[in-house]
């Protein structure tokens, strides 16, 4: 088993942002601070260039400095997210899959712990797409050294999920950390990724921003998750809180979660990175001029106003 399995079992990953402005130009002194922010809170890790971080949208050449912002504000170990970025246009399955690995090989140039393979969803359509779907992740694996963990990914974000016989082949590689679920609202998609996983010794992983506490009900042990981008510790209290069985604490902790999840995760669910960053500025977190996600659809002031009005009465709750 890779000793980063244990390092990982039971921490918090954040899927982070990436501060820009309405151009898509990253701030990098912004970033800069808040990967110092985040750095020194309760997490085992940070996902980059994963959705919440718009990774597949970035340049290259941004891509390299989030990737190299964040080696130089933590030791702790990193996840790169690689895929087909969104400038190759049209590819082949052999172009996605060469762009998915390239992406992994300079993940690991730059000093990566371990990357998130995302699905190619063109291969739930192929007879046999779940063997090219083995095969991609053992030559991410191969060519780029680095662990893996799997992505089933709900179809509404272009994702591929996992059926379990695939998970379990997926986790049976011996470079798979394990594999980390992002359903949406699919409790039952939840539950059969997760017991796929079971006996398997490898990590389950839950990216359910909209089932997290229930999600550890059902089996998960770490989390790697968007809404953590602005909402870190509240998000490690409730996994602390599951992992010591302090229920009472758990079920406080979750619910307060779930609030701010219902008031930043829901549709047009693309809009939950604006709602995360308009979440971090009220945190401190972002400046204001870097809080934009020039890739996700425009929202009405109002959504602004239910993520604020959601974080002022959590905080004032907290109070009392």
């Amino acid at each position: 088993m890779h000793p980063l399995v244990d390092r990982l079992r039971g921490t918090l990953l954040p899927a982070v942002v990436t501060p820009m402005d309405r151009r898509g130009v990253v701030d990098y002194d912004a970033l800069a601070a808040y990967a110092d922010r985040i750095a020194a809170g309760p997490i085992g890790g940070v996902a980059v260039w994963a959705h919440t971080g718009r990774g597949l949208h970035l340049s290259a050449g941004d891509r390299d400095r989030v990737l190299t912002t964040w080696r130089l504000a933590t030791a702790k170990p990193i996840v790169a997210g690689v895929g087909v970025p969104r400038s190759v246009s049209a590819p082949t399955l052999a172009a996605a899959s060469d762009a998915t690995v390239a992406m992994a090989v300079r993940a690991a140039e730059l000093g990566a712990d371990a990357v998130m393979v995302y699905p190619l969803a063109a291969l739930r359509e192929e007879p046999d797409g779940h063997d090219r779907t083995v095969q991609l992740h053992q030559r991410v694996a191969a060519e780029s050294g680095l662990p893996l963990v799997g992505f089933y990914l709900h179809a509404e974000a272009g994702g591929y999920p996992y059926p379990p016989a695939l998970i379990r082949d997926l986790l049976a590689l011996p470079a798979m950390l394990g594999v980390k679920t992002a359903t949406l609202d699919s409790a039952i998609g939840c539950q059969e990724a997760i017991w796929a996983g079971r006996g398997t010794g490898k990590l389950s992983i839950t990216g359910e921003d909209r089932m997290y506490g229930p999600s550890f009900m059902w089996g998960a042990d770490t989390a790697l998750v968007g809404i953590a981008a602005a909402q870190a510790e509240l998000s490690a209290r409730v996994l602390r809180a599951w992992t010591a069985r302090d229920h009472a604490a758990f079920v406080e902790a979750s619910d307060r979660l779930d609030r701010f999840a219902a008031a930043t995760f829901y549709a047009p669910i693309e809009g939950y990175v604006q709602r995360m960053l308009w979440a971090a500025v009220w945190e401190g977190l972002v400046p204001e001029a870097a809080a934009h996600d020039p890739y996700g659809p425009a929202l009405p002031p109002s959504e602004r106003d239910r993520v604020i009005a959601c974080l002022e009465d959590l905080r004032t709750t907290a109070a009392h």
